[in-house]
């Protein structure tokens, strides 16, 4: 039986920093080419936050794109939850850091959701439960990420492909029936927690001079095994939804999956049948951002006018944990 949660998605924005990163950047200093770049990961260039730029300065810019976009403002939120891998300090959260630079006049609730790249999705649950519950009326919901400082310059197989970005959406509880949330799955195998980790830096291995020497703060993965387990899992959860709903992939107007690689996407899209104007591609200029990327392209595809009212889309994301997360959305 379908899932029928009457929830609107108000308003959406987006943020990137100024600075573009293109592949030669890497190439006039690691073991690599462009060719090698793109044919593997179909990135030509990211973005780069800059020294007085962070995770929630970045989420504040995008939130404040997706308020405007809405007619709203931080008066009208009443909770705000924050998807990032990459927080500002290890605590608080840095919802935070965003509620404080909006401002309004009312103190509301803010927490982080740690999902890493399906962050969005499961931070978009966790509001649509909380107004679906009837606790609150509006919540923004925010995917930001500064990888950038967290990949070893040294490492070809992580550097090249993250970037830096934040997304927001506003979500409301929907007076118009057809508006909802029509199938959500999250889930998680904890037995490939360090398939995408960041060794050092929390409470299990502090921060000290042998940490640092060993470069365990930067990310690691494990390339191989994370793009077998995606392609499967996508599939497995494509599938789902559409038995779940009773849809088509002939029903959906546009499929956004996590920008992690190009050849995933394009897995996925095949698989589906879908024609390449069905699903939506950022990768190429954005690289891999993380919570950020699905917002990031939400918002892209609801400005150049692909979307509208009464559009189908379906959300789509492998993260670290792994984590995973699946959404159908009728706008």
């Amino acid at each position: 039986m379908a899932l029928r949660l009457p929830i609107r998605f108000s308003g959406t924005g987006a943020y990137v920093p100024a600075e573009v990163v293109p592949n030669q950047h890497f190439v006039d200093y690691l073991d690599t080419t462009d060719e090698w770049i793109v044919s593997r990961t179909g990135i030509r260039e990211r973005r780069k936050a800059s020294p007085s730029e962070s995770t929630s300065t970045m989420a504040v810019e995008a939130a404040r794109r997706a308020l405007d976009n809405a007619g709203m403002t931080a008066d009208d939120i009443d909770v705000i939850v924050c998807a990032t891998a990459t927080g500002d300090c290890p605590w608080p959260a840095t919802a935070t850091f965003v509620q404080e630079a909006l401002g309004g006049g009312r103190l509301t609730p803010a927490f982080d959701i740690g999902a890493a790249c399906a962050g969005f999705i499961y931070a978009t649950t966790v509001g649509a439960g909380l107004l679906g519950s009837g606790l609150y009326e509006r919540a923004l919901i925010i995917g930001a990420e500064t990888l950038s400082r967290y990949i070893d310059p040294q490492d070809r197989t992580t550097c090249v492909i993250l970037g830096d970005g934040a997304g927001a959406a506003v979500i409301s509880r929907a007076k118009n029936p057809e508006e909802a949330i029509l199938h959500c799955e999250m889930g998680c195998d904890g037995t490939r927690t360090k398939q995408i980790w960041v060794p050092a830096g929390g409470s299990r291995l502090p921060a000290s001079s042998t940490t640092v020497a060993e470069r365990l703060h930067y990310m690691k993965m494990r390339g191989r095994d994370v793009y077998k387990f995606a392609v499967i899992k996508m599939q497995e959860l494509i599938d789902r939804a559409f038995e779940a709903t009773g849809l088509t992939p002939d029903d959906l107007k546009l499929v956004i999956p996590h920008q992690s690689n190009l050849r995933i996407i394009e897995s996925v899209r095949e698989k589906m049948g879908l024609p390449l104007e069905k699903i939506a591609i950022n990768i190429t200029h954005y690289g891999n951002t993380s919570a950020a990327s699905i917002p990031m392209a939400l918002d892209e595809a609801r400005r150049n006018g692909t979307l509208n009212s009464g559009d189908v889309i379906l959300l789509l994301a492998i993260g670290a944990g792994l984590t995973w997360g699946c959404m159908v959305i009728r706008l």
